[in-house]
């Protein structure tokens, strides 16, 4: 390489980088320490974000959400929390410079499959959305039919029909008057 043209390139790294800006936001998201290891359909999880000023001036109109994707490979899509029971939005009038918002998600479990969250915020004043990394996690199907519930119904329905019609047959016969009686 050219001495002309390091010399260019350098000088391009140092335009650029005198123009990139440090976001005004720092986002972070973690999971609850007593979400379950392995998540099932119908389990409780909550995420925790920390949404911090590091901008020098006061954030106007701070507005935070969650969204939740699905990854499994041939159904990625954004998913409709309305049926998960998360919490839409956070809304603040005012950060200040320095200053930190936090906020917990809860979400409750409704579909199998692999997922990723993140929370997204935006503010009044700026064109641009922020996003914290995200949190991926796997959801497992809940078993349907549990043999500890369809068992005893299973056995205990025939038994009782049976000892029903038992006791009635045994009922009837002690109670109806036998042939010697009647002539």
């Amino acid at each position: 390489m050219s001495n002309i043209a390091k010399l260019l390139a350098v000088i391009a790294l140092a335009l650029t980088g005198s123009f990139v800006q440090a976001a005004p936001l720092s986002i972070s998201l973690t999971p609850n320490k007593a979400n379950p290891a392995q998540p099932t359909m119908g389990d409780q999880m909550q995420f925790h974000s920390v949404i911090t000023n590091t901008a020098d001036k006061p954030v106007e109109g701070l507005v935070a959400w969650i969204s939740l994707v699905e990854i499994d490979p041939g159904n990625e899509q954004p998913v409709d929390l309305e049926d998960w029971s998360a919490q839409k939005a956070v809304t603040g009038a005012r950060l200040e410079s320095g200053k930190t918002l936090e906020t917990t998600w809860p979400m409750r479990l409704i579909q199998r499959g692999d997922y990723r969250v993140v929370i997204s915020v935006t503010d009044r004043d700026q064109l641009t959305v922020y996003t914290s990394p995200t949190v991926e996690f796997h959801v497992t199907q809940k078993p349907v039919l549990e043999s500890s519930r369809i068992l005893p119904v299973g056995f205990g329905v025939p038994l009782f029909l049976i000892g029903f019609i038992a006791y009635r047959h045994w009922q009837t016969k002690r109670h109806t008057p036998s042939e010697q009686n009647l002539t």
